[in-house]
């Protein structure tokens, strides 16, 4: 029974390596959470193995994914029916699939949060109630919020605060800060607590942004993954922890202000659209820093 139905999900679909997947998502792109290095890691990382399909047309590679059974590798859902719930965070992430934009790949394998970049590329996509928050341009936030965000900053900077790049620490070190800081904000464990040093290692090249310290004690810090497709850049901000005692400062609005502007500083640089996504549109705080954004599933 389960043959059959692998063999209607699978149909029109070839089994490939990860050499050619690796392929397809470095010729048309993809995000984060399908880029070739972060799905061969993770799923290495759960003993998952991923069995990777491509789509072809007349003999040429059309489109290509990355799949658990069932569904797209990474799955929070396989990772629970695996007994590894939370293994890894990787947040809501935005789903962009390796296609040529005109594919019509027929996608019958789960999914959710699929990004609207994979309309017309593949087909079989039904819209979600949810949607994403993707970081506005700079120009979208007002002048009078721009203002505030460089006052708080001032002001913290003039307590004695200092910001740090995240490439200036190890896995372990910025492991034990994450989790420090999760778990004093949100009053229990971030996902993936246990491996988080394991998991910032194996992705350690893709991470982004800043460690805001004040006194020498580490303050505010957000996960946030970066990839460079050929036509844009894709990055996600998983989460954050800050110090609920140091309020007053916004550490964490100031963070989300420094790392948003330096990774549209980069992508303009690169002359690249930036999708910069916050996960699921779910808190009142992200309507100020983003648009909602419609998003599929299958």
């Amino acid at each position: 029974m389960l043959n059959r139905f692998q063999g209607w999900r699978e149909r029109g679909w070839s089994v490939v390596d990860a050499s050619t997947y690796s392929d397809a998502w470095q010729r048309w792109g993809g995000s984060v959470a399908t880029h070739p290095l972060v799905v061969e890691r993770l799923a290495d990382l759960a003993g998952i193995p991923v069995r990777y399909l491509a789509w072809e047309q007349g003999g040429e590679l059309q489109a290509a994914i990355p799949t658990w059974g069932r569904d797209l590798a990474l799955s929070k859902d396989v990772l629970k029916r695996h007994g590894k719930k939370g293994l890894f965070d990787l947040g809501n992430a935005e789903l962009i699939l390796p296609a040529a934009p005109d594919a019509q790949a027929v996608l019958r394998h789960r999914a959710r949060y699929l990004s609207a970049l994979n309309e017309g590329r593949f087909t079989g996509l039904k819209l979600q109630t949810e949607q994403l928050a993707m970081a506005r341009t700079p120009e979208e936030l007002s002048k009078k919020f721009r203002y505030n965000q460089r006052r708080e900053l001032r002001l913290l900077e003039e307590a004695g605060g200092v910001v740090r790049p995240v490439s200036e620490f190890s896995s372990g070190e910025l492991a034990a800060i994450y989790c420090d800081l999760f778990q004093r904000r949100w009053g229990f464990p971030a996902t993936g607590a246990a491996r988080m040093s394991e998991v910032l290692e194996l992705l350690h090249e893709l991470l982004i942004g800043s460690v805001i310290f004040l006194n020498d004690a580490p303050i505010a810090i957000q996960l946030v993954y970066r990839v460079q497709a050929p036509q844009w850049i894709s990055v996600e901000y998983i989460n954050g922890g800050v110090d609920p005692e140091t309020r007053e400062f916004s550490p964490g609005s100031v963070l989300s202000f420094l790392n948003t502007q330096s990774a549209w500083e980069q992508a303009r640089a690169l002359d690249k659209p930036l999708r910069f996504s916050f996960g699921r549109a779910d808190r009142e705080y992200k309507d100020r820093w983003c648009n909602p954004v419609p998003v599929f599933t299958v």
